[in-house]
């Protein structure tokens, strides 16, 4: 990288820790005021920096417009796609997408398990959002308010003996999946049927989409899928550092295999 463009870069992180005047930026940079200047100028005649009424320098709003078009036009789905291919040859199991879209969640994603026994499940089609693990994982990273308001208005289909029953064990498991980071669905809406679900996160740490691993109980059984928690985390939390850009998500520490209670 050419030392200009280098110095130009440095200072935008110097200015995301708050205002700075010439002098600073100029020692910050290890070079003389006038170069310094110079590199500011160039920032703000492209909207990256902009100089105050009191000559101190901040990020500007271009800098902003730009990171937000950028998130709006990553499609979570392809960069995903590859990590869910992988995955689903490691483990042969289904994988799923999911995203929550005006409080419904859809899967967006799929790749077949490598075994005869197909899961009735297809992209765009609404999952049930009181049982499934995705759902759960997406619901759970709503704000408190906004959870306990959905929890109100969902109806609690028994699906099975495993579904949940009504909102206060919905908030309870929520409460619960929010904490320790993934979420299960264990014969909740079909007792033949259990699945492991861990969030795909944005730079801000909030879950973009949910994905999961689902099996049938003829093929492995629900203890058997737990053991698949550290791969599944360690899957989501890829595809969450290629989409965000970032470092791995503080919640994203790997779980230990878990048992299912009889």
């Amino acid at each position: 990288m050419s030392q200009t463009v280098d110095r130009a870069l440095s200072i935008l992180p110097l200015l995301a820790r708050g205002p700075a005047d010439l002098g600073q930026v100029a020692a910050s940079l290890g070079v003389h005021k006038s170069t310094a200047l110079r590199l500011l100028r160039t920032l703000h005649e492209h909207g990256l920096v902009h100089r105050q009424r009191d000559q101190r320098y901040r990020l500007g709003a271009r800098l902003f417009a730009l990171a937000q078009e950028a998130a709006e036009n990553l499609d979570v789905r392809e960069i995903a796609h590859p990590h869910l291919v992988a995955l689903g040859e490691q483990c042969g199991h289904t994988v799923h997408l999911a995203v929550m879209e005006d409080h419904e969640v859809l899967y967006i994603d799929k790749v077949e398990s490598r075994y005869p026994v197909r899961m009735y499940s297809r992209i765009g089609k609404p999952v049930a959002l009181t049982v499934a693990a995705v759902a759960k994982v997406l619901v759970a990273d709503l704000p408190e308010a906004e959870r306990r308001a959905l929890a109100d208005r969902l109806d609690f289909p028994l699906y099975t003996p495993r579904s949940v029953p009504n909102a206060a064990a919905f908030l309870k498991e929520l409460a619960t999946v929010r904490e320790q980071g993934w979420a299960t669905d264990l014969g909740g809406h079909e007792e033949s049927i259990n699945c492991v679900g861990a969030p795909v996160r944005g730079a801000d740490g909030r879950a973009v989409a949910a994905m999961s691993v689902s099996a049938p109980n003829v093929v492995v059984s629900a203890d058997e899928l737990l053991t698949l928690l550290p791969l599944l985390c360690r899957t989501a939390d890829a595809i969450s550092r290629e989409y965000s850009g970032g470092p791995p998500h503080p919640g994203s520490a790997l779980p230990a295999p878990q048992k299912v209670n009889p």
